[in-house]
């Protein structure tokens, strides 16, 4: 039996309401909710939105070329169609359809579906972007969903999650490792091994890894459930990729790099309910220019970057400063002269100018809050030494309880921190210049009071921004992965040392006001005008289909004479 996603969803919206007294029943049932034969396989999902018009897509299983029927209504039962059109699809597009629906009215709820000859898609919900006054929005954050590491039970809480009227997906929507790479241990014993079974290099290859990521059950959910909005990272194309390369592209082997992301982008267009350049008022724009700005009424603007494949500069390597942890002077220099040069970018010019315009427009709006979507985490973090405070145990003693690649970790941690050291190079920590750029850029804007929405570190985080004069620059949420895991669990430190570890990020990194490592989940915002909240929730498995949602912590959030801040 095949039970719809958002009818399923709906009929269980209720198992959410006990989130706010901490903890939450949610079982998935024994039926399958993804469909694994018949036309529509890989579910739908709507995206992307405004007021008067949202993408609708999904994708059929079937050979040659075929033409489906759209259709979106004002009611779950089709009674009132507000919108029917013919669409066709091939191989040429991997028999993708997405339909920009148009002429709808703002602020509004329809369902919408597709139908190949006899054969109905599974119905889907979608929501326009609200004009005017509104009173509330409810945002999910989500981030780093490895299909091999687990199964997406967060994207099934937020699919049941009634607090929440838009997603915020801030990449590593798929990954491209192979079965001989991260996460293949987890995903052997489980039976869900990477597709194909190398690392994905061409569009084919790209193609068939969204294919499997979107069979998961509670991706399908999610996206019938809810209108879906997007940036990307680095593993929808590779790890730690930058405008000339990426850290595990090898031209030698797989060819050239500009091809590799081209494929990627696009397949990423093809199976994303995302709008294609031609639908936007940026008529020069490219499928590489992937940024977005969202009006939410009178309440919020949320504006989205691009920090992979338009500006960013290629990241530093840390080995060569890692030799002079003891030499003060030289850890000066190589931060001030290699890490801090300037022209370093991550964000282009086109980026900067659009954001600039969002942000002065809401600013004249009179809007209250300013959300910006981003892949990585831009506080910083430069590592506290962590042996010398007696949290790390020295992993160069005779007596240190590591080994195997627990005890490289340690080792390079142990490094960082002697020489306090950004936590990664590959986050905004490793392009201080374009952050403060940033930061400069939005405080031209008159929004000096960001709230940051962020993905990448399969962690969740509450961090208060400053800018390096000491300025408030907002404030940072961050999410764990859907499935991706912390850091310090994935470095084999243990859950004691974990918890430590994150407790020293607390105490001893001024922009660091809570973190925790040890979960799989989502992060909900929900703000009205005179306050907001954001509630990190977890699940307690991914190892299982069976799971159980379950609050970390909460934070209220207010906006004051110093901008925003946690209060």
């Amino acid at each position: 039996m095949i039970v719809n996603p958002l009818k399923a969803a709906i009929t269980r919206r209720a198992s959410l309401g006990s989130l706010a007294a901490g903890t939450a029943a949610l079982s998935l049932p024994d039926t399958v909710l993804a469909a694994s034969e018949g036309p529509f396989r890989h579910g739908v999902a709507s995206g992307d939105p405004d007021a008067t018009s949202v993408v609708l897509w999904t994708r059929v299983t079937t050979s040659g070329d075929v033409t489906l029927v759209g259709e979106i209504a004002r009611d779950l039962d089709f009674a009132s169609i507000a919108a029917r059109t013919e669409i066709a699809t091939g191989p040429d597009r991997d028999h993708t359809v997405k339909w920009l629906a148009g002429g709808l009215q703002p602020g509004q709820t329809y369902y919408y579906r597709f139908r190949l000859d006899s054969e109905t898609s599974p119905v889907g919900r979608a929501r326009t972007l609200p004009v005017g006054r509104l009173d509330r929005l409810g945002i999910a954050l989500a981030s780093c969903s490895n299909y091999a590491f687990g199964y997406f039970n967060a994207y099934e809480a937020i699919a049941h999650d009634p607090s929440v009227d838009f997603v915020l997906h801030t990449g590593d929507y798929i990954y491209e490792y192979g079965q001989d790479g991260w996460g293949d241990d987890a995903g052997r014993a489980l039976g869900r091994r990477h597709d194909p079974a190398h690392e994905i290099v061409t569009l084919s290859d790209y193609r068939r890894r969204h294919a499997q990521y979107k069979t998961d059950a509670g991706a399908q959910a999610m996206h019938a459930a809810h209108t879906f909005m997007a940036c990307w990272d680095d593993h929808e194309s590779a790890n730690n990729p930058w405008t000339g390369g990426a850290q595990n592209h090898q031209p030698d082997r797989e060819g050239d790099w500009a091809a590799r992301r081209e494929a990627s982008i696009r397949a990423y267009f093809e199976w994303m309910p995302v709008r294609e350049p031609e639908w936007l008022d940026r008529p020069d724009a490219t499928r590489a220019q992937f940024w977005r700005s969202y009006s939410f009424g009178d309440l919020a603007t949320l504006a989205t970057l691009e920090t992979r494949h338009t500006a960013r500069a290629e990241q530093i390597d840390y080995a060569p400063v890692m030799a002079q942890t003891g030499d003060a002077e030289a850890i000066a220099q190589f931060r001030r002269d290699v890490l801090g040069a300037p022209g370093r970018r991550m964000i282009s010019a086109e980026c900067e100018a659009d954001l600039t315009r969002s942000l002065s427009q809401s600013v004249a709006a009179g809007q209250p809050w300013r959300l910006i979507g981003n892949a990585i985490p831009i506080a910083r973090t430069d590592v506290p030494d962590l042996v010398k405070l007696g949290v790390l145990p020295d992993p160069m003693a005779p007596a240190a309880p590591f080994s195997g690649p627990a005890l490289d970790n340690a080792k390079q941690l142990a490094a960082k921190g002697g020489a306090g050291l950004p936590f990664y190079p590959d986050t905004w920590d490793g392009y201080p210049w374009a952050r403060e750029r940033l930061y400069d850029l939005s405080r031209q804007a008159g929004a000096g009071d960001l709230i940051f929405l962020t993905g990448d570190s399969h962690s969740f985080w509450a961090n208060s921004l400053k800018d390096a004069a000491g300025r408030p620059a907002g404030i940072e949420l961050g999410t764990a992965g859907i499935t991706s895991p912390g850091d310090f669990v994935e470095s084999g430190f243990g859950d004691a040392l974990s918890r430590a570890l994150d407790q020293a990020f607390i105490d001893h990194i001024p922009e660091v006001v809570w973190t925790d490592n040890m979960h799989q989940g989502y992060v909900r915002l929900d703000l009205q005008h005179g306050h907001g909240e954001a509630t990190f929730i977890a699940v307690d498995t991914v190892r299982h289909r069976a799971f159980r949602t379950f609050i970390v912590n909460r934070l209220p959030i207010a906006r004051g004479n110093d901008g925003t801040s946690f209060g």
